[in-house]
């Protein structure tokens, strides 16, 4: 039963907001699943609580409990977004392996075909909301850190080509990912299985150690 103030004169108790029952991760995640929904389908600028709400199956009381307003709830879903882009990194990271890598990254890619559409606005939006821009700078830096780092032990290896910075080459992949997913959502067919594994094996060649250089 919810705690109450005293009852004002001639009216009814005033209930207090509790936390809502169940497991809290769980209902985050559900919520932030149902923003990413609203977000691909209907635009961010109408994904207001309500309608992420109705999406989720709670009321904006629960949401808010959660999340106090928009900018909470897409910032914390950019931050989910970049919890993936670490999560694909770090078996990656393990063996510097980049094959592993970009399969990873183009399973995701064509796995969710929301996934891109949330990040371009997010990445739009940014640029007028200080918290959402300052999450974005802060994560991408944090996988640019990682990415540099897997390249450079390939270099090491002997398995990557060391004529150019891995910095650089960091940049120049993430580009490339980048705009497969964006084209994923408009040209869903040049992601068949097979031409998956082109795209893999011609990044593969493109930062093969160079005949003649100490990386070859």
């Amino acid at each position: 039963m919810p705690k109450t103030n005293a009852s004002p004169p001639g009216g009814e108790p005033v209930a207090q907001r509790g936390r809502p029952a169940g497991d809290h991760a769980a209902k985050r995640a559900e919520i932030l699943k149902a923003a990413a929904s609203v977000i691909a389908e209907d635009g961010y600028a109408k994904a207001s609580l309500r309608k992420v709400a109705e999406r989720a199956g709670y009321t904006t009381g629960a949401v808010t409990y959660y999340f106090a307003n928009k900018e909470e709830l897409v910032t914390a879903l950019a931050e989910s977004r970049f919890d993936r882009y670490d999560a694909m990194l770090e078996p990656a990271r393990a063996k510097a392996d980049i094959k592993l890598l970009y399969e990873q990254w183009l399973a995701m890619t064509t796995g969710d075909p929301e996934y891109w559409p949330v990040m371009s606005q997010l990445l739009t939006h940014a640029r007028y909301e200080p918290a959402l821009a300052s999450i974005i700078e802060q994560r991408y830096a944090r996988y640019h850190r990682l990415h540099t780092k897997i390249l450079e032990a390939g270099q090491a290896q002997g398995t990557i080509r060391d004529d150019i910075p891995a910095d650089l080459l960091a940049d120049q992949l993430a580009a490339m990912g980048d705009g497969w997913m964006m084209m994923f959502p408009f040209e869903p067919e040049r992601f068949d299985p097979s031409r998956v594994e082109a795209l893999i094996d011609a990044v593969l060649t493109l930062i093969a150690p160079i005949p003649g250089t100490s990386g070859s």
